[in-house]
């Protein structure tokens, strides 16, 4: 099908299809070497603001093992947990990509000005050009600054929710065993078989009996406390 005008002079779908292809084979970017730079620095602001999190240039397995140490750490339970440590793991992962940009842009702008600095001493023209590139990208240095600032508000307020879900959940959690714990104590005494889940508990057998021994274990602790040298 051919592109059309529709009567008020503009190009019907197909055509501003057409229209949005031929201007993208036109485009070919930044030019000039500032031109890049403006556009790296671009993709990473929105690598801090926008929804991607892990960018083409970062490295996929190292996500990965940041984000299995926070999973090994707060081991959730349940999809509100997950998606909790989910975001604290991602948040905590734009905060060290926010410090690595903020490096990474002082490199960029000392390599840029060192020429343009002269001193008796290389650490005297490392600290001029780090100061002279502060002050051409402070705009971008107070973006960043902002950034991680939102980002570690947000990392604190998620690690809050966390550990209140979690005490919350394992307060619950200590309650259902210590019934479950009488309940079975009371069907061994009669040597009856039970099965937990008849009494709604999502706990196994083993579960309650580790629970069991632990407790045991603990009250022996606390008399032995109360009569060391009974």
């Amino acid at each position: 099908m051919s592109d059309s005008v529709v009567p008020n002079g503009g190009l019907r779908p197909n055509g501003r299809a057409a229209a949005n292809k031929a201007n993208a084979q036109k485009s070919t970017g930044p030019r000039t070497e500032a031109g890049k730079q403006r556009s790296k620095l671009n993709a990473l602001r929105h690598g801090l603001t926008g929804q991607t999190i892990v960018l083409p240039s970062e490295d996929l397995a190292a996500y990965q093992r940041h984000s299995q140490a926070f999973l090994d750490e707060y081991q959730p339970k349940g999809a509100n947990e997950t998606q909790l440590v989910q975001s604290l793991l991602d948040t905590a992962w734009q905060v060290n990509r926010a410090a690595a940009i903020e490096t990474n842009l002082f490199t960029l702008g000392i390599t840029e000005m060192e020429d343009r600095v002269r001193a008796n001493h290389p650490d005297a023209e490392t600290a001029l050009a780090m100061a002279l590139a502060y002050r051409e990208h402070n705009r971008a240095f107070a973006n960043i600054g902002i950034a991680r600032q939102r980002l570690s508000r947000q990392y604190e307020r998620t690690l809050e929710q966390l550990r209140q879900i979690q005490a919350e959940r394992q307060k619950n959690e200590e309650r259902q065993l210590d019934n479950a714990a009488m309940i079975l104590k009371m069907h061994n005494d009669e040597n009856a078989p039970y099965n937990p889940t008849e009494d709604g508990f999502v706990f196994s057998k083993a579960e309650i009996e580790t629970y069991m021994g632990r407790e045991e274990r603990r009250q022996r602790a606390n008399r032995h406390d109360l009569h060391p040298h009974a």
